[in-house]
């Protein structure tokens, strides 16, 4: 697919315009909307969840997390095999990326769950791999091992998490990095509060307990 920031108009681009368009566009996603060829955008193979736009590989499912009380979309979770990729994007300012900032926040959060977070270059830039103690069904308590990704991308963080063998096995991470760098955020022109939330919405015809196949 080919990925391109919009012009507002249509005049012949100079050396200089030029220069300043392939610096704006990213090499590689996740992309702004903004950063997107509109009929690329509205693709079959893409899914319209609102602030965020996927595009699933073959046998992998979507998955919404929604609060049971307000009907709220929380997260998009897809999953493949052992494997799963959290999203989850935040409103940003306008001028600075906040990624550094929340992963201190991650690390700390982990250090008070009795867990371990580390700090590693990863295919998105800085990332973190949490070891934190959790507890199944039956009581048990074991070691779950993720990895945190953030893209700080313009007045948005669109924060991954990669669960399961993703987490820890280069080959399984690899369908999961792949479909992160195919994640559009549509953060919309609307002021919004730093870290609030970017709305997230069902797919047509989705119900909120039943994964679909992406």
């Amino acid at each position: 697919m080919i990925f391109r920031r919009k012009g507002k108009n249509d005049e012949p681009e100079t050396s200089e315009t030029v220069e300043e368009t392939a610096a704006d566009v990213r090499a590689e996603g996740p992309f702004d909307s903004t950063e997107v060829d509109a009929a690329d955008l509205e693709a079959e193979e893409r899914i319209d969840l609102g602030a965020l736009v996927v595009t699933g590989l073959p046998g992998m499912e979507l998955g919404l997390q929604v609060d049971e009380q307000s009907g709220v979309v929380q997260a998009v979770l897809l999953m493949l095999d052992d494997s799963a990729l959290e999203l989850r994007a935040f409103a940003a300012p306008k001028t600075t990326g906040i990624w550094d900032e929340v992963r201190q926040e991650i690390m700390d959060e982990a250090a008070k769950m009795g867990g371990t977070a580390s700090e590693t270059d990863g295919p998105f830039g800085t990332e973190l791999v949490l070891v934190v103690p959790v507890e199944d069904p039956e009581g048990q308590v074991f070691s779950q091992t993720s990895r945190v990704i953030g893209v700080d991308g313009p007045r948005w963080l669109l924060r991954a998490t990669v669960l399961g063998r993703a987490a820890v096995e280069p080959d399984a991470a690899e369908p999961m990095e792949a479909t992160l760098r195919n994640v559009v955020v549509v953060r919309g022109s609307e002021p919004m509060a730093v870290r609030e939330s970017l709305p997230l919405r069902l797919p047509p015809g989705a119900q909120p307990n039943a994964p679909e196949e992406a």
